[in-house]
């Protein structure tokens, strides 16, 4: 999952280079490079006071699926070179690639700010650092250089049907986005949320904007909508995986397997699944107990947290946990089994990858 790492980074770095250049030249009255600084220090490239750092971007996880489901479906079509381990073909894909990891990281610096939240990967947020006001106008200026980005297909031999169509996926996932995370900030005042609506809610987030990465690949390496639609829902399938799998982590992992607190989706009082599937099936006496530890103004103690993990054992809320995980990896391997062999080993390749990546979110369901 890192064989791509350098030709993102890469990627990423040129077009915020270039647009900052772009700036720099066209003002007249003041200094934007702070603002471009802002964007690199969300990546982590600089410090605080846009000095480079050593160390990579985030995960990647997007851009490579993207990469992969483009490799899956037409990159051998491109005069790839498999023997000499020339990328050259991935040129055609790269910019949308970029772009998905803009989009992404767009929405996690408004994440941040709507969440309050004042640390992501252990260091300050943006906002945390340099206010409210900017951080907004940074994410929204990374949004638009996410949709700049995404037209230099057109500069890598991509027709322009096929451009207009990766501009309407990215944009429609970007309004169901919206919507999704509208209905996580609402779910915060709500107290009569059911597991039917958290799911249908990070379907809208994170299973959305993986199935568009996937969609996008797709649409890069063929023309059969078939298959188009196939690997879209893979990553849409992919992506719930992830989340239930962080719901699990969240509450039953160890501080060696997560570097986190134990049960620390508990503590923060987060309504994540295993707290909605206890509440639906919890008697009265149990749910009754759990509403009060999760509207209560004092922080939650320890011995709230063994008690509410009592109550999560009593509905067998793990088990459907790890079933409903179970459940979203076996629609990723349909989805995968369906999706036409070439006979390209940089075909077979990237399919064995996606697989490898579903069998490393299905061993939560397994713990």
């Amino acid at each position: 999952m890192t064989r791509y790492r350098a030709e993102i980074e890469t990627t990423l770095h040129r077009a915020v280079q270039r647009a900052s250049v772009v700036a720099e030249q066209s003002t007249l009255s003041n200094d934007l490079r702070p603002f471009y600084g802002q964007i690199a220090y969300h990546f982590g490239w600089v410090d605080t006071n846009f000095l480079p750092l050593p160390g990579q971007s985030g995960k990647l996880l997007r851009p490579t699926l993207l990469l992969l489901a483009y490799e899956a479906t037409g990159a051998d079509n491109t005069n790839a070179c498999e023997d000499s381990g020339e990328k050259e073909y991935l040129r055609r894909a790269l910019p949308a690639a970029a772009a998905i990891e803009m989009t992404h990281n767009f929405t996690l610096i408004h994440d941040d700010i709507e969440d309050s939240d004042t640390q992501r990967h252990h260091r300050p947020t943006l906002w945390n650092i340099w206010g409210v006001p900017h951080a907004i106008n940074t994410g929204d200026g990374l949004f638009a250089l996410s949709r700049l980005t995404l037209w230099d297909v057109l500069n890598e031999g991509v027709e322009s049907d096929v451009a207009v169509r990766l501009g309407a996926v990215l944009d429609k996932a970007c309004l169901v986005l919206s919507e999704g995370q509208y209905l996580d900030i609402s779910f915060e005042q709500q107290q009569d949320i059911s597991v039917a609506m958290y799911v249908d809610m990070i379907g809208r987030k994170t299973g959305t904007l993986m199935g568009c990465a996937t969609e996008m690949g797709a649409l890069l390496g063929t023309h059969d909508q078939k298959t188009i639609e196939r690997l879209r829902r893979f990553g849409y399938a992919i992506g719930i995986a992830f989340q239930v799998r962080d719901d699990l982590l969240g509450v039953w992992a160890s501080t060696e397997e997560l570097g986190k607190t134990p049960a620390g989706d508990i503590y923060r009082r987060k309504k994540s699944l295993p707290i909605l599937h206890a509440l639906e099936h919890a008697d009265e006496r149990d749910r009754q107990y759990l509403c009060q530890v999760y509207t209560q103004q004092p922080p939650v103690s320890d011995e709230q947290v063994e008690a509410v993990l009592a109550i999560f054992e009593r509905t067998e809320t793990k088990a459907y946990c790890r079933a409903f995980l179970a459940d979203q990896c076996r629609l990723a391997y349909e989805a995968l089994d369906s999706v036409p062999r070439s006979g390209s080993t940089i075909a077979a390749r990237a399919i064995e990858n996606m697989e490898m990546l579903v069998r490393f979110v299905e061993e939560a369901s397994k713990q």
